[in-house]
């Protein structure tokens, strides 16, 4: 993915189609971005939280109308995100799960054109990062494809219908050979997001970690009408988000005690290899006035591992 092409089956992600009058109203209110300046065929990454800050879940926005959007939601999360949605619906809202009527196949990285190339389309590639096109073939098969993807690389995610989906794999890997596309596993998927430093929920956030922690600013839009959780996002926060690299041998896991100047200041949510830029690093969530300067490392089932502060992303495409 990193230096040629990656294929992912990602049909687990959930689709929630909100359709009605108040759709945008109801948007507004349910999510920390804004989407009023959203045109039909632009996506927004989001979060949904409770009153309470904590997230529900990251999301990513679709706008096919100003009465339609649709919600990609982690596979996990779906149900929960669903029940939750309706519960909060109003007026000319409706709230459709969809999950099982999509595929969603990911293919990411700097060759990601030419296996399109090759497996021949009709229709427009989105071009612009966050934009996506409902109406392309892709080997003949009819897909909605997006400029968008969670592995910090160049790439696309194709959506079709469920029952499209084995076909759609198999074209894109067949047409993937002259550029030594591989499948990869959620494994890959999620050293690459963690190389990226891209939050994971249930790690980096969850309904105990809100997106302020998180480092997620870009995705809250505090200037804009009320929505469910801001009140609670406008208040000062205790803890951040903060990237590590181990400088002894080990690899930090979730849970694992952050020190930071020999005193316990948070927990590790992400740990591991960091294979595109060596090494091993860790995410974790810390005391908002942990000295960055100081002497930190990791507790690892009783050992400690020295550590040095790492700005994130830890890779950054080129």
């Amino acid at each position: 993915v990193r230096e040629r092409a990656g294929l992912f089956d990602v049909s687990h992600m959930g689709e929630v189609d909100i359709i009605g009058n108040d759709a945008y109203a109801y948007m507004q209110k349910m999510v920390t971005n804004d989407v009023t300046s959203m045109t039909p065929g632009r996506c927004r990454y989001a979060v949904m939280c409770y009153d309470n800050g904590g997230a529900v879940d990251d999301v990513l926005i679709y706008k096919f109308a100003d009465d339609h959007y649709m919600l990609i939601v982690n596979a996990g999360n779906t149900d929960k995100d669903f029940a939750w949605l309706s519960e909060h619906a109003f007026g000319d809202v409706q709230v459709i799960n969809n999950s099982a009527k999509w595929g969603q196949l990911a293919l990411q990285g700097p060759l990601h054109q030419a296996v399109l190339d090759a497996a021949g389309f009709e229709g427009e590639i989105p071009q612009k990062y966050y934009t996506f096109n409902d109406k392309m073939t892709v080997a003949g098969i009819p897909c909605l494809i997006s400029r968008t993807g969670y592995t910090g690389e160049d790439g696309v995610e194709l959506y079709c219908a469920a029952e499209d989906t084995v076909r759609l794999f198999e074209a894109l890997l067949e047409a993937g050979k002259g550029v030594d596309m591989l499948p990869c596993g959620l494994g890959a998927r999620d050293t690459l997001r963690f190389e990226a430093s891209m939050p994971l929920y249930g790690h980096e956030m969850s309904a105990d970690i809100n997106p302020v922690e998180c480092g997620l600013g870009f995705a809250i839009k505090l200037n804009k009408p009320d929505f469910i959780g801001k009140e609670a996002l406008l208040k000062p926060q205790t803890r951040k988000r903060i990237g590590l690299k181990l400088v002894g041998k080990g690899i930090a896991r979730p849970d694992a005690d952050v020190l930071c100047n020999g005193e316990k200041v948070g927990i590790v949510t992400s740990g591991g290899p960091a294979p595109a830029v060596g090494g091993n690093y860790a995410m974790a969530l810390v005391s908002a006035d942990a000295d960055e300067n100081g002497t930190w490392a990791v507790s690892v089932r009783g050992r400690v591992i020295d550590c040095e502060f790492a700005p994130m992303p830890f890779y950054k495409r080129k």
